[in-house]
């Protein structure tokens, strides 16, 4: 705590300093720049409940960091094969199939124990890592018909597929993410964070 008196008194010092002289005498504009390290900043809370709720929030994605992992790295591996390749419709079909076969012979039941909670986190982080969100997904890699039913089942549960996820939003996410590891990946606008 003391560094940031310190830290002030200089960078005031350096404020308040004379300006440089150019050689015709004339008094020139001077602007000082210091390059910081990052810092990460700890929430103080406001309450017990608000700690509570964070804490929950990062327990929960821990918990599903394994379904996410699976999930970008399959989006990935699924989307580069469909954009190399010139797969006729019944071939990427059946590419498709047999991906989410693999998935769901893996994943289903542990899936299955998740809360609405976390699912509803791991369909945010799931877009959050692929900059694609969970409907668009379902309508290019299935059909718009299965994408609607779904979004129907997640709008009935207080959800919504079809929406991007927006990093300035969810900055308590945000924070567990980057705490974890997971920084925010390209393509994202970082000015407005």
């Amino acid at each position: 705590m003391n560094k940031i008196p310190a830290l002030t008194t200089i960078l005031i010092a350096l404020s308040l300093s004379s300006p440089a002289q150019n050689i015709a005498g004339n008094a020139a504009d001077t602007i000082y720049a210091i390059q910081l390290k990052p810092v990460s900043v700890k929430t103080k809370w406001l309450n017990d409940t608000d700690r509570y709720h964070y804490n929950q929030m990062k327990y929960y994605v821990t918990t599903i960091l394994p379904y996410l992992n699976a999930a970008s790295k399959l989006f990935t591996e699924v989307n580069d094969r469909l954009q190399k390749d010139d797969l006729s419709g019944r071939a990427r079909k059946a590419f498709i199939r047999t991906k989410e076969e693999e998935m769901r012979t893996q994943f289903e039941d542990k899936i299955r124990t998740l809360n609405v909670t976390q699912g509803a986190l791991l369909v945010k982080l799931i877009a959050r890592q692929t900059d694609v969100n969970i409907y668009e997904m379902l309508q290019e890699f299935r059909n718009p018909f299965v994408a609607l039913k779904w979004q129907a089942w997640a709008r009935m549960n207080g959800m919504n597929l079809d929406r991007k996820y927006h990093p300035e939003e969810e900055r308590d996410l945000e924070n567990i993410m980057e705490e974890l590891g997971y920084p925010l990946p390209a393509g994202y606008d970082t000015a407005s964070n």
